[in-house]
């Protein structure tokens, strides 16, 4: 085979394995002695010396054995934690104290890395973070507002100078819903709340696609507005669609899919990082808000770099600061303690970047109503 019928059959396999169909099975699942204690705490409600008083009833809250008063009271079954998330839980605890005595590395289970709960908080240092994004975005859309409406002087109309007003009051709303229900979701990840932190994070990442090229392009017109927005529109509510009512698509490890489609070990070294950190393979959410991510990253470092805003210094650092935490999103790592992982440190990193971001947009709001009224006069 010739070097070029070589790139080309090269190519065509990285292609394929794009179809590979995904799998959730994760090392610690398979795990004998993992497994071995969730089949006995869903029998005996125990694990070890713990046990639960509502595992004497089945997951939808109807008694199996034993009198009424045993089931959970209702004030804690915000929660949701019934018996078999009790059971998973702490037998992966239990698992991964004995690994860690014998020299072992912490493994996913159920597609989850092991985190300490506290007080019925699945990931505490991800919800915390989540809540200071939350506030300081609501911090950053108030003082926006306040500039614009109390501060700078507006149309005779009532009405702002600034031309994008009305499109970071919608982003505005959009990252306090996404952080909202991501502080949610880490508290406790159910399916419900699973699908409310991926779609209001695509809904985010997509406005703030629609919003990027229509600052940096200076889009004004309506019309062409409209022309720009509406098909990334049906784009990212047909993805959040699809994430909703077909699947739920985490992201997939790459390993079960080597044993699964042997061909594609014949790229050969190109996938020994996905081979020896198997979660780093992408699913299909994780490309789609990754591209539009990296577009906006690149669009705002164009613009940055061609432009005379004064404030371009802000983008440059939102572009640098926004490019170490897409680099925390591909690169998982393990919670250092149990608590402190890779996207914990994204959530982390938002919180100065969306400082800086409001930041630039009261800047840019204020050269804009300057640049107008000068026009006017």
């Amino acid at each position: 085979m010739n070097q070029i019928a070589r790139s080309h059959l090269i190519m065509f396999l990285f292609a394929l394995s794009f179809l590979v169909p995904p799998l959730e099975a994760s090392e610690g699942d398979a795990d004998p002695i993992y497994k071995n204690c969730l089949e006995d705490c869903e029998k005996s409600g125990c694990v070890g010396e713990m046990c639960f008083q509502h595992c004497k009833f089945s997951s939808d809250g109807k008694p199996i054995d034993g009198p009424w008063y045993l089931q959970e009271p209702l004030y804690q079954k915000w929660k949701q934690w019934d018996c078999r998330s009790d059971c998973r839980y702490h037998c992966m605890i239990a698992r991964e104290e004995q690994r860690w005595k014998l020299g072992g590395k912490p493994i996913k289970y159920h597609g989850k890395w092991p985190f300490q709960r506290v007080y019925a908080i699945q990931e505490p240092a991800a919800v915390a973070f989540s809540a200071i994004s939350l506030a300081i975005q609501f911090h950053g859309w108030l003082s926006f507002f306040i500039l614009l409406n109390y501060k700078l002087p507006l149309r005779p109309d009532k009405k702002t100078y600034y031309e994008y007003t009305g499109l970071f009051h919608i982003y505005a709303i959009l990252a306090m819903n996404f952080w909202f229900w991501s502080a949610v979701c880490h508290t406790r990840d159910v399916e419900l709340t699973e699908k409310l932190d991926y779609s209001s994070a695509v809904a985010l990442v997509g406005f703030s696609f629609i919003l990027t090229i229509l600052r940096t392009f200076d889009v004004r017109d309506e019309t062409s507005r409209v022309m720009v927005a509406a098909p990334l529109i049906a784009f990212v509510m047909t993805h959040i669609l699809y994430l909703n009512f077909y699947k739920l698509d985490y992201g997939n490890s790459v390993y079960e899919s080597l044993i699964s489609y042997p061909e594609l070990f014949l790229i050969g070294s190109f996938w020994y990082p996905f081979i020896t950190n198997p979660d780093l393979f992408p699913g299909l959410n994780t490309k789609v808000c990754m591209a539009m991510g990296v577009a906006n990253l690149l669009i705002w470092g164009v613009w940055a770099g061609i432009t005379s805003h004064p404030s371009r210094w802000k983008v440059w650092l939102f572009n640098v600061g926004g490019t170490i935490a897409l680099l925390l999103e591909i690169y998982d790592f393990p919670p250092y303690k149990g608590f402190i992982d890779a996207h914990a440190l994204w959530h982390a990193a938002n919180i100065p970047l969306a400082y800086i971001c409001w930041s630039f947009v009261r800047d840019d709001a204020v050269l804009r109503t300057s640049t107008l009224l000068n026009k006017t006069k």
